[in-house]
């Protein structure tokens, strides 16, 4: 089962402010700040206006707009409040995001009658005690039970049997698969690859020499196979923070003052996880959107602000910085270890996290 909250960060505005109500409500930066839309009322999107766009082209598509400030805090709470509902159906829950996750249902599914009524009882009680609306996508597997989550929004339950998955995967245009972006869509459509059925015609081998290992993924999730289990828990890959300025800076002295205050974040981030890091990198985005990336790994752990300090000058040089205006800055820190009490490294086994906690 894909249970996904239908608009949640702009559903949490209105169940909160209720004269937010029927408004098309935007949930981001200001309507004149260069900040992006991080989510929209159903309301505003009938207007076009979608995530990760522009508030400034957000507004001009709907002048009566409502903006608001993320509040993250909340936001963590109804997702509290959900996974306290899913709890009571099963221990098999992977969180996607603080509006999403797979559950696997099959025990309770047993006991209740089918998956069907586990969904709606699930739906049901989320919006009796949390006071959101949520979607269900049920099916055998990931692939289909998050394509049938999108079926039928809002307040959608979309069912997927073994018996109709395959000729329901023939029909769904290849943009709806999980996992196909804008870059590989286009690749597909050059290769008269529009639909299930057009990629269902391709051998493994032939998707494998156009996608890589992806390939792979493609020839099965086309027939309807996906056996990836519903893992209660995942490995953290990175931790990281990044800010977007106002306006384009050049300022060297500016720029150095903000990767000071990112190293600051980021350590507090460690220090809460008890984790060290191998790799840096360095993130900037210029006045012309082009990103740039600077990494450099080390034999020893980076476990605080002096680490990153000490690491960014060096891998700011071979940036363009201080001669190419910077939009946006952010520190990433990748290979990361679990440390013990005594700030030793953890034995592998034990460098493990709930994704909930681990993404905001």
């Amino acid at each position: 089962m894909h249970i996904d909250m239908d608009a949640f960060y702009a559903s949490v505005e209105q169940r909160d402010f209720p004269e937010l109500r029927g408004k098309p409500v935007v949930v981001g930066g200001r309507p004149e700040s260069r900040g992006v839309v991080a989510a929209c009322s159903y309301e505003a999107r009938q207007f076009g206006v979608h995530s990760a766009m522009p508030c400034s082209r957000a507004v001009k598509l709907c002048k009566r707009a409502v903006f608001v400030p993320p509040r993250f805090d909340a936001y963590r709470e109804a997702s509290q409040g959900i996974h306290e509902v899913f709890k009571r159906y099963t221990d098999m829950i992977e969180p996607l995001s603080l509006d999403e996750a797979y559950l696997d249902v099959t025990d309770k599914a047993g006991e209740v009658g089918s998956a069907t009524e586990v969904a709606q009882m699930i739906k049901k009680e989320i919006k009796a005690e949390v006071d959101l609306i949520a979607s269900a996508g049920v099916s055998y597997n990931k692939f289909l039970a998050k394509i049938a989550s999108d079926m039928d929004k809002p307040d959608g339950l979309y069912v997927i049997r073994p018996e109709s998955a395959e000729a329901f995967v023939e029909q769904l245009e290849i943009r709806k698969f999980f996992g196909v972006g804008k870059v590989t869509e286009q690749k597909m459509h050059g290769l008269g690859i529009y639909t299930g059925a057009d990629l269902k015609r391709f051998s493994e081998v032939e998707l494998q020499t156009e996608f890589g290992q992806s390939g792979q993924y493609y020839y099965r999730v086309a027939r309807g196979i996906d056996e990836r289990p519903v893992r209660a828990h995942r490995t953290r890959k990175s931790i990281g923070n990044e800010t977007t300025f106002e306006s384009n800076i050049l300022d060297k002295a500016l720029i150095w003052q903000t990767l000071q205050r990112l190293a600051e974040r980021v350590e507090a981030i460690l220090e809460s996880k008890q984790m060290a890091a191998r790799t840096i990198t360095l993130k900037l985005r210029y006045a012309d959107f082009q990103l740039n990336t600077r990494s450099k790994t080390e034999p020893s752990l980076i476990v605080s602000k002096e680490d990153m300090l000490g690491l960014l000058p060096n891998l700011l040089r071979k940036t363009d910085a201080g001669t190419r205006a910077i939009r946006l800055i952010g520190i990433t820190l990748s290979n990361l270890e679990k440390l013990d009490d005594s700030g030793s490294v953890a034995p592998a086994s034990e460098v493990r996290e709930h994704p909930q906690l681990g993404l905001f």
